[in-house]
């Protein structure tokens, strides 16, 4: 084939190797409009599952790049004046420019041409004159603007300011600075890259950017290579401590907002993107030029091993989109948890630290405990000790909602099961909820639990309008009450216009093909393409609203329910009220956000007035509309402090189902962030409880949820229909016995985990000699200056 590249970065070198190498016939050409040795910032860092690929795929290259590398184990925190050590990550570093060159040599000895200083063709003459483009040109990538129609690009412009810098202070691990000045939190994300230097990433809020007068030259045009030398001289002096007397060195420095790339497609024909072209991960979990070389391997393999171009094109992002996508979720989790730094400044600082080591969700507190026993030891202390109980797994720590104590803080989710006639709970609701309060958990909740029959889902839904249905549900709580440690909980909602539907297994959102019911909203919009137009509530039916959830929550009480729940989330009819895409009225309902949450805060005020105070009232919101134009997680927080300043004692943070047509980013524990911010920046001052919900699944998830302060509590879902016995077996895996997981004494005697495997082995001794837990823990970056490459 004859192949074009576009941009000799690390990704187009390193494929325009490995293509040459599979078959030498090819015929490849590369175009750079930069110099061989010019090259912007400093340090690259790859991990250990990257460094084996590539060995296996190029060992030449591989052995090169090794005998540069800077490697180390710890990372160090340093927050406000307390610093912390975790070891065990694994991390291996060297300068940008010698990787280009390793990868320039190795291209130019593998019969690549290479044309430096000049500019590509023109796409459109290189895809005919080509068997094969390649745009590896960067993040504004050219090709990529020219084809946009065809790759339907997503460009996310973040309100971070970061500046990339060098200093010649050799850190010995990566380095994490985070310091509290005068005009707010500052970060530094530095590593060492040889003997001779290290990154010095410097990291803020827009914000504190302006306020501390870096926005002085804003409007100053840097030409490229040229740094901005009033903002590294205020950087030296702010982080004067850091630098320890050392120089901050400047590549092309200026303040930079990150972007992150998206690409709907990543192929055209016979064009096809690769690396920063085709997508851009946040700089704090270090992955660009790991994932542009992870790229090129791939792209490389497709292409040695499916006969066509297209064929090879459609593997290649097949097989690399999802797992960039991953990097992508935890890169986001990551870069907006940098975004609000600010909120976790009260966080002590062992919490702070485990909070930014987890931050993506990648790494988790078992990550930390295999790699760093020590170090996760001190997380759960601590924990302990400011929870004022004695060491336990976090997720058994008993916790309080207002004045109701739960003996751990799991949390059986609201699950609509659309099993009722005529709204009766009935042996099906007894067996669903009693099995999961015996399965341990500390508060089960009900389904969503409708305040009038019009006011149901569908016709399977249960209900509190009847005493007759108080009365099937106080069977219910009885048995929970009597035969585990559970409390339960009662959620009440009304369906607005998502009511009058099919069963799920029906056809979920579905208008029922008889005997539908009138089903009214904010304003008169219909939850999506064929389902019910609502009328738009008037004043007679908004006191209605008020006197059923009012006469359910008096019911409710009766029952004998330990906690009552609003339900304001999922597009139901107070979630539609807060949400600025389902309520569109124009009179003080609707309009600004203190409007839109006038008549939700109306009917937890009456609910509120009518449950005892010994009875904790409880809301849940969606904190995110996955949709351009609705409610967003900042809008999440003023929501969620205005319910606590009416009484709420905790807010249960969901998201979404507020539009047929939303676009939610899925993935582990995704609406857990959420959580985090309403945590840090409303419900911890004021004593509310947050509980986080939505694909959390593991003990070790709901643990690392817990002691990094995202959350109070955990509520899972799914995870006790697989296991309605989930908690207690928690407990089991982590050979925790005590008040937290307690077993009904009818099922004892499983407490213990069954024997999987052979437990008879005995492992041979492989040395004669061990080194000490702490050396393998613990590797620093201390070389000879002897041996250094010097680095200009």
């Amino acid at each position: 084939m004859r192949i074009a590249i576009v941009g000799g970065g690390p990704a187009g070198l390193y494929f325009a190797a490995l293509i040459k190498q599979l078959d030498p016939t090819h015929v490849v050409t590369v175009w750079e409009r930069n110099a061989p040795d010019d090259t912007f910032g400093f340090g690259v860092v790859f991990s250990d599952e990257t460094l084996g690929s590539i060995e296996g795929a190029d060992p030449v290259v591989h052995k090169l790049m090794e005998e540069r590398f800077a490697q180390w184990t710890d990372i160090d925190m340093h927050i406000d004046g307390h610093s912390l050590t975790v070891g065990g990550q694994g991390f291996a570093a060297m300068g940008r420019r010698e990787l280009l060159e390793i990868l320039q040599q190795r291209a130019a000895e593998s019969g690549v041409e290479i044309n430096f200083r000049t500019e590509a063709p023109d796409v459109d003459s290189l895809r005919v004159d080509f068997d094969l483009v390649i745009a590896a040109d960067g993040a504004n990538s050219k090709v990529r603007t020219q084809l946009a129609d065809a790759f339907e690009p997503s460009l996310d412009r973040r309100r971070n300011k970061y500046i990339w810098l060098g200093t010649d202070l050799v850190f010995e691990a990566f380095q994490f600075f985070v310091i509290q000045t005068e005009w707010g939190t500052m970060q530094v994300h530095g590593y060492p890259y040889s003997a001779e230097g290290s990154t010095f990433i410097v990291e803020m809020h827009e914000d504190v950017w302006r306020a501390a007068g870096f926005d002085a030259t804003a409007t100053q045009e840097f030409p490229p290579g040229v740094s901005d030398e009033y903002a590294v001289t205020r950087i030296q002096e702010i982080f004067s401590d850091a630098l320890d007397g050392h120089r901050v060195l400047t590549n092309n420095s200026k303040w930079l907002n990150f972007t992150t790339v998206r690409n709907g497609s990543w192929y055209d024909g016979n064009v096809v993107l690769l690396g920063d072209a085709a997508h851009t991960a946040h700089f704090s979990i270090g992955s660009g030029t790991k994932l542009a070389m992870e790229d090129a391997l791939a792209l490389a393999a497709c292409l040695h091993e499916h006969p066509s171009v297209a064929e090879a094109l459609a593997a290649y992002e097949a097989e690399r989109k999802p797992v960039v996508e991953s990097t992508q979720r935890a890169a986001q989790a990551s870069l907006e948890w940098f975004e609000n730094i600010g909120l976790y400044a009260g966080q002590d600082p062992d919490q702070f630290c485990f909070n930014l080591l987890t931050r993506s969700r990648r790494i988790t507190f078992e990550n930390l405990r295999e790699r760093d026993p020590k170090f996760a030891h001190r997380i759960e202390a601590r924990f302990a000790h400011n929870n004022g109980h004695d060491q336990t797994p976090a997720m058994f720590q008993p916790v309080r909602i207002g004045d109701l104590e739960l003996a751990n803080r799991i949390v059986v989710a609201p699950m609509d099961m659309y099993s009722a006639t005529d709204g009766m709970a009935n042996d099906f609701h007894l067996t669903h909820l009693g099995s999961k309060a015996l399965g341990g958990a500390g508060l089960v909740m009900t389904e969503m639990v409708c305040v009038s029959a019009e006011g149901r889902i569908t016709p399977g839904c249960t209900g509190l309008y009847r005493d007759d249905q108080r009365d099937a549900y106080a069977r219910i709580v009885d048995f929970v009450h009597g035969n585990s440690r559970a409390k339960i909980g009662v959620q009440l909602g009304h369906s607005g216009r998502k009511g009058s539907t099919k069963l799920m297994w029906e056809g979920i959102d579905q208008p029922l093909d008889a005997g539908n019911w009138e089903v009214i909203a904010p304003s008169r919009l219909p939850y999506g393409p064929g389902c019910h137009v609502p009328r738009e509530a008037d004043e007679a039916d908004l006191r209605k609203v008020v006197d059923d959830f009012v006469a359910a929550a008096r019911r409710a009480v009766e029952a004998g329910f330990d906690l009552v729940e609003v339900h304001a989330a999922h597009g139901y009819l107070l979630s539609s009220f807060l949400s600025p895409l389902a309520n569109h009225r124009t009179d003080g309902y609707g309009g600004s956000l203190e409007n839109r949450l006038r008549f939700p805060l109306e009917v937890f005020d009456a609910v509120r007035a009518t449950v005892p105070p010994s009875i904790p009232v409880t809301v849940r919101i969606s904190a995110h509309d996955w949709l351009p134009g609705g409610n967003t997680d900042d809008d999440a927080v003023g929501i969620a402090r205005a319910f606590v300043d009416h009484g709420a004692a905790a807010v249960h943070v969901s998201s979404g189902q507020v539009a047929k047509e939303e676009r939610p980013a899925y993935g582990r524990s995704y609406q857990t962030p959420f959580a985090d911010k309403i945590r840090a920046g409303v419900a911890a001052e004021a004593g509310a409880r947050v509980i986080a919900v939505g694909a959390i699944s593991s003990y070790d998830d709901v643990n690392s949820i817990l002691l990094a302060g995202r959350a109070d509590l955990c509520a899972l879902g799914r995870t006790h229909l697989y296991n309605p016995h989930w908690t207690l077996h928690a407990a089991a895996e982590q050979e925790f016995r005590g008040e937290g997981a307690t077993w009904p004494p009818q099922f004892a005697a499983g407490r213990r985990r069954p024997p999987t495997s052979r437990t008879d082995k005995v492992p041979p001794r492989l040395s004669l000699l061990r080194s000490s837990a702490a050396d393998r823990v613990h590797q620093r970056w201390r070389p000879r200056r002897d041996l250094a490459v010097t680095v200009s």
